[in-house]
């Protein structure tokens, strides 16, 4: 009996209709996910930028409540009426000297009438630069 050859196989392309239905859903899927993945990560560095912005307020707080409670204790706020309004209790003598050689706060403050030095210091607590009370 001779030896029947078999017929060659047919050449199957490599590019099916399944295998472009699956590139097809692949897209398709990829594009439907890339929006919310790009919000996701979006939502995160806001959330990192509101928590930085949080602990900033946070210590902005506590420096202030320290401030608030230096301000309700009534030798505090008198020192502080003595030293930057040149303010007098009643009974006291006061002096203000003129062309001391003393620190230069203290001249400029002599030079400069009390109305004036507090409108500055209202000025400059507006701008945001308050500096330390002593």
């Amino acid at each position: 009996m001779p030896e029947r050859r078999r017929p060659p196989p047919p050449e199957r392309s490599r590019f099916t209709s399944r295998a472009a239905v699956l590139a097809v859903v692949i897209c398709a899927v990829a594009l439907s996910l890339a929006y919310p993945v790009r919000e996701y990560i979006a939502q995160f560095r806001q959330i990192d930028q509101l928590q930085a912005q949080r602990g900033m307020m946070l210590s902005q707080l506590h420096t202030l409540q320290r401030q608030q409670q230096r301000l309700n204790d009534p030798t505090y706020v008198e020192q502080l009426a003595r030293d930057r309004l040149h303010f007098c209790m009643p009974g006291q003598t006061c002096y203000v000297i003129i062309g001391g050689s003393g620190s230069g706060s203290a001249a400029r403050a002599a030079g400069t009438p009390w109305y004036e030095r507090l409108w500055n210091s209202v000025q400059q607590a507006d701008r945001g630069g308050a500096g330390r009370p002593r």
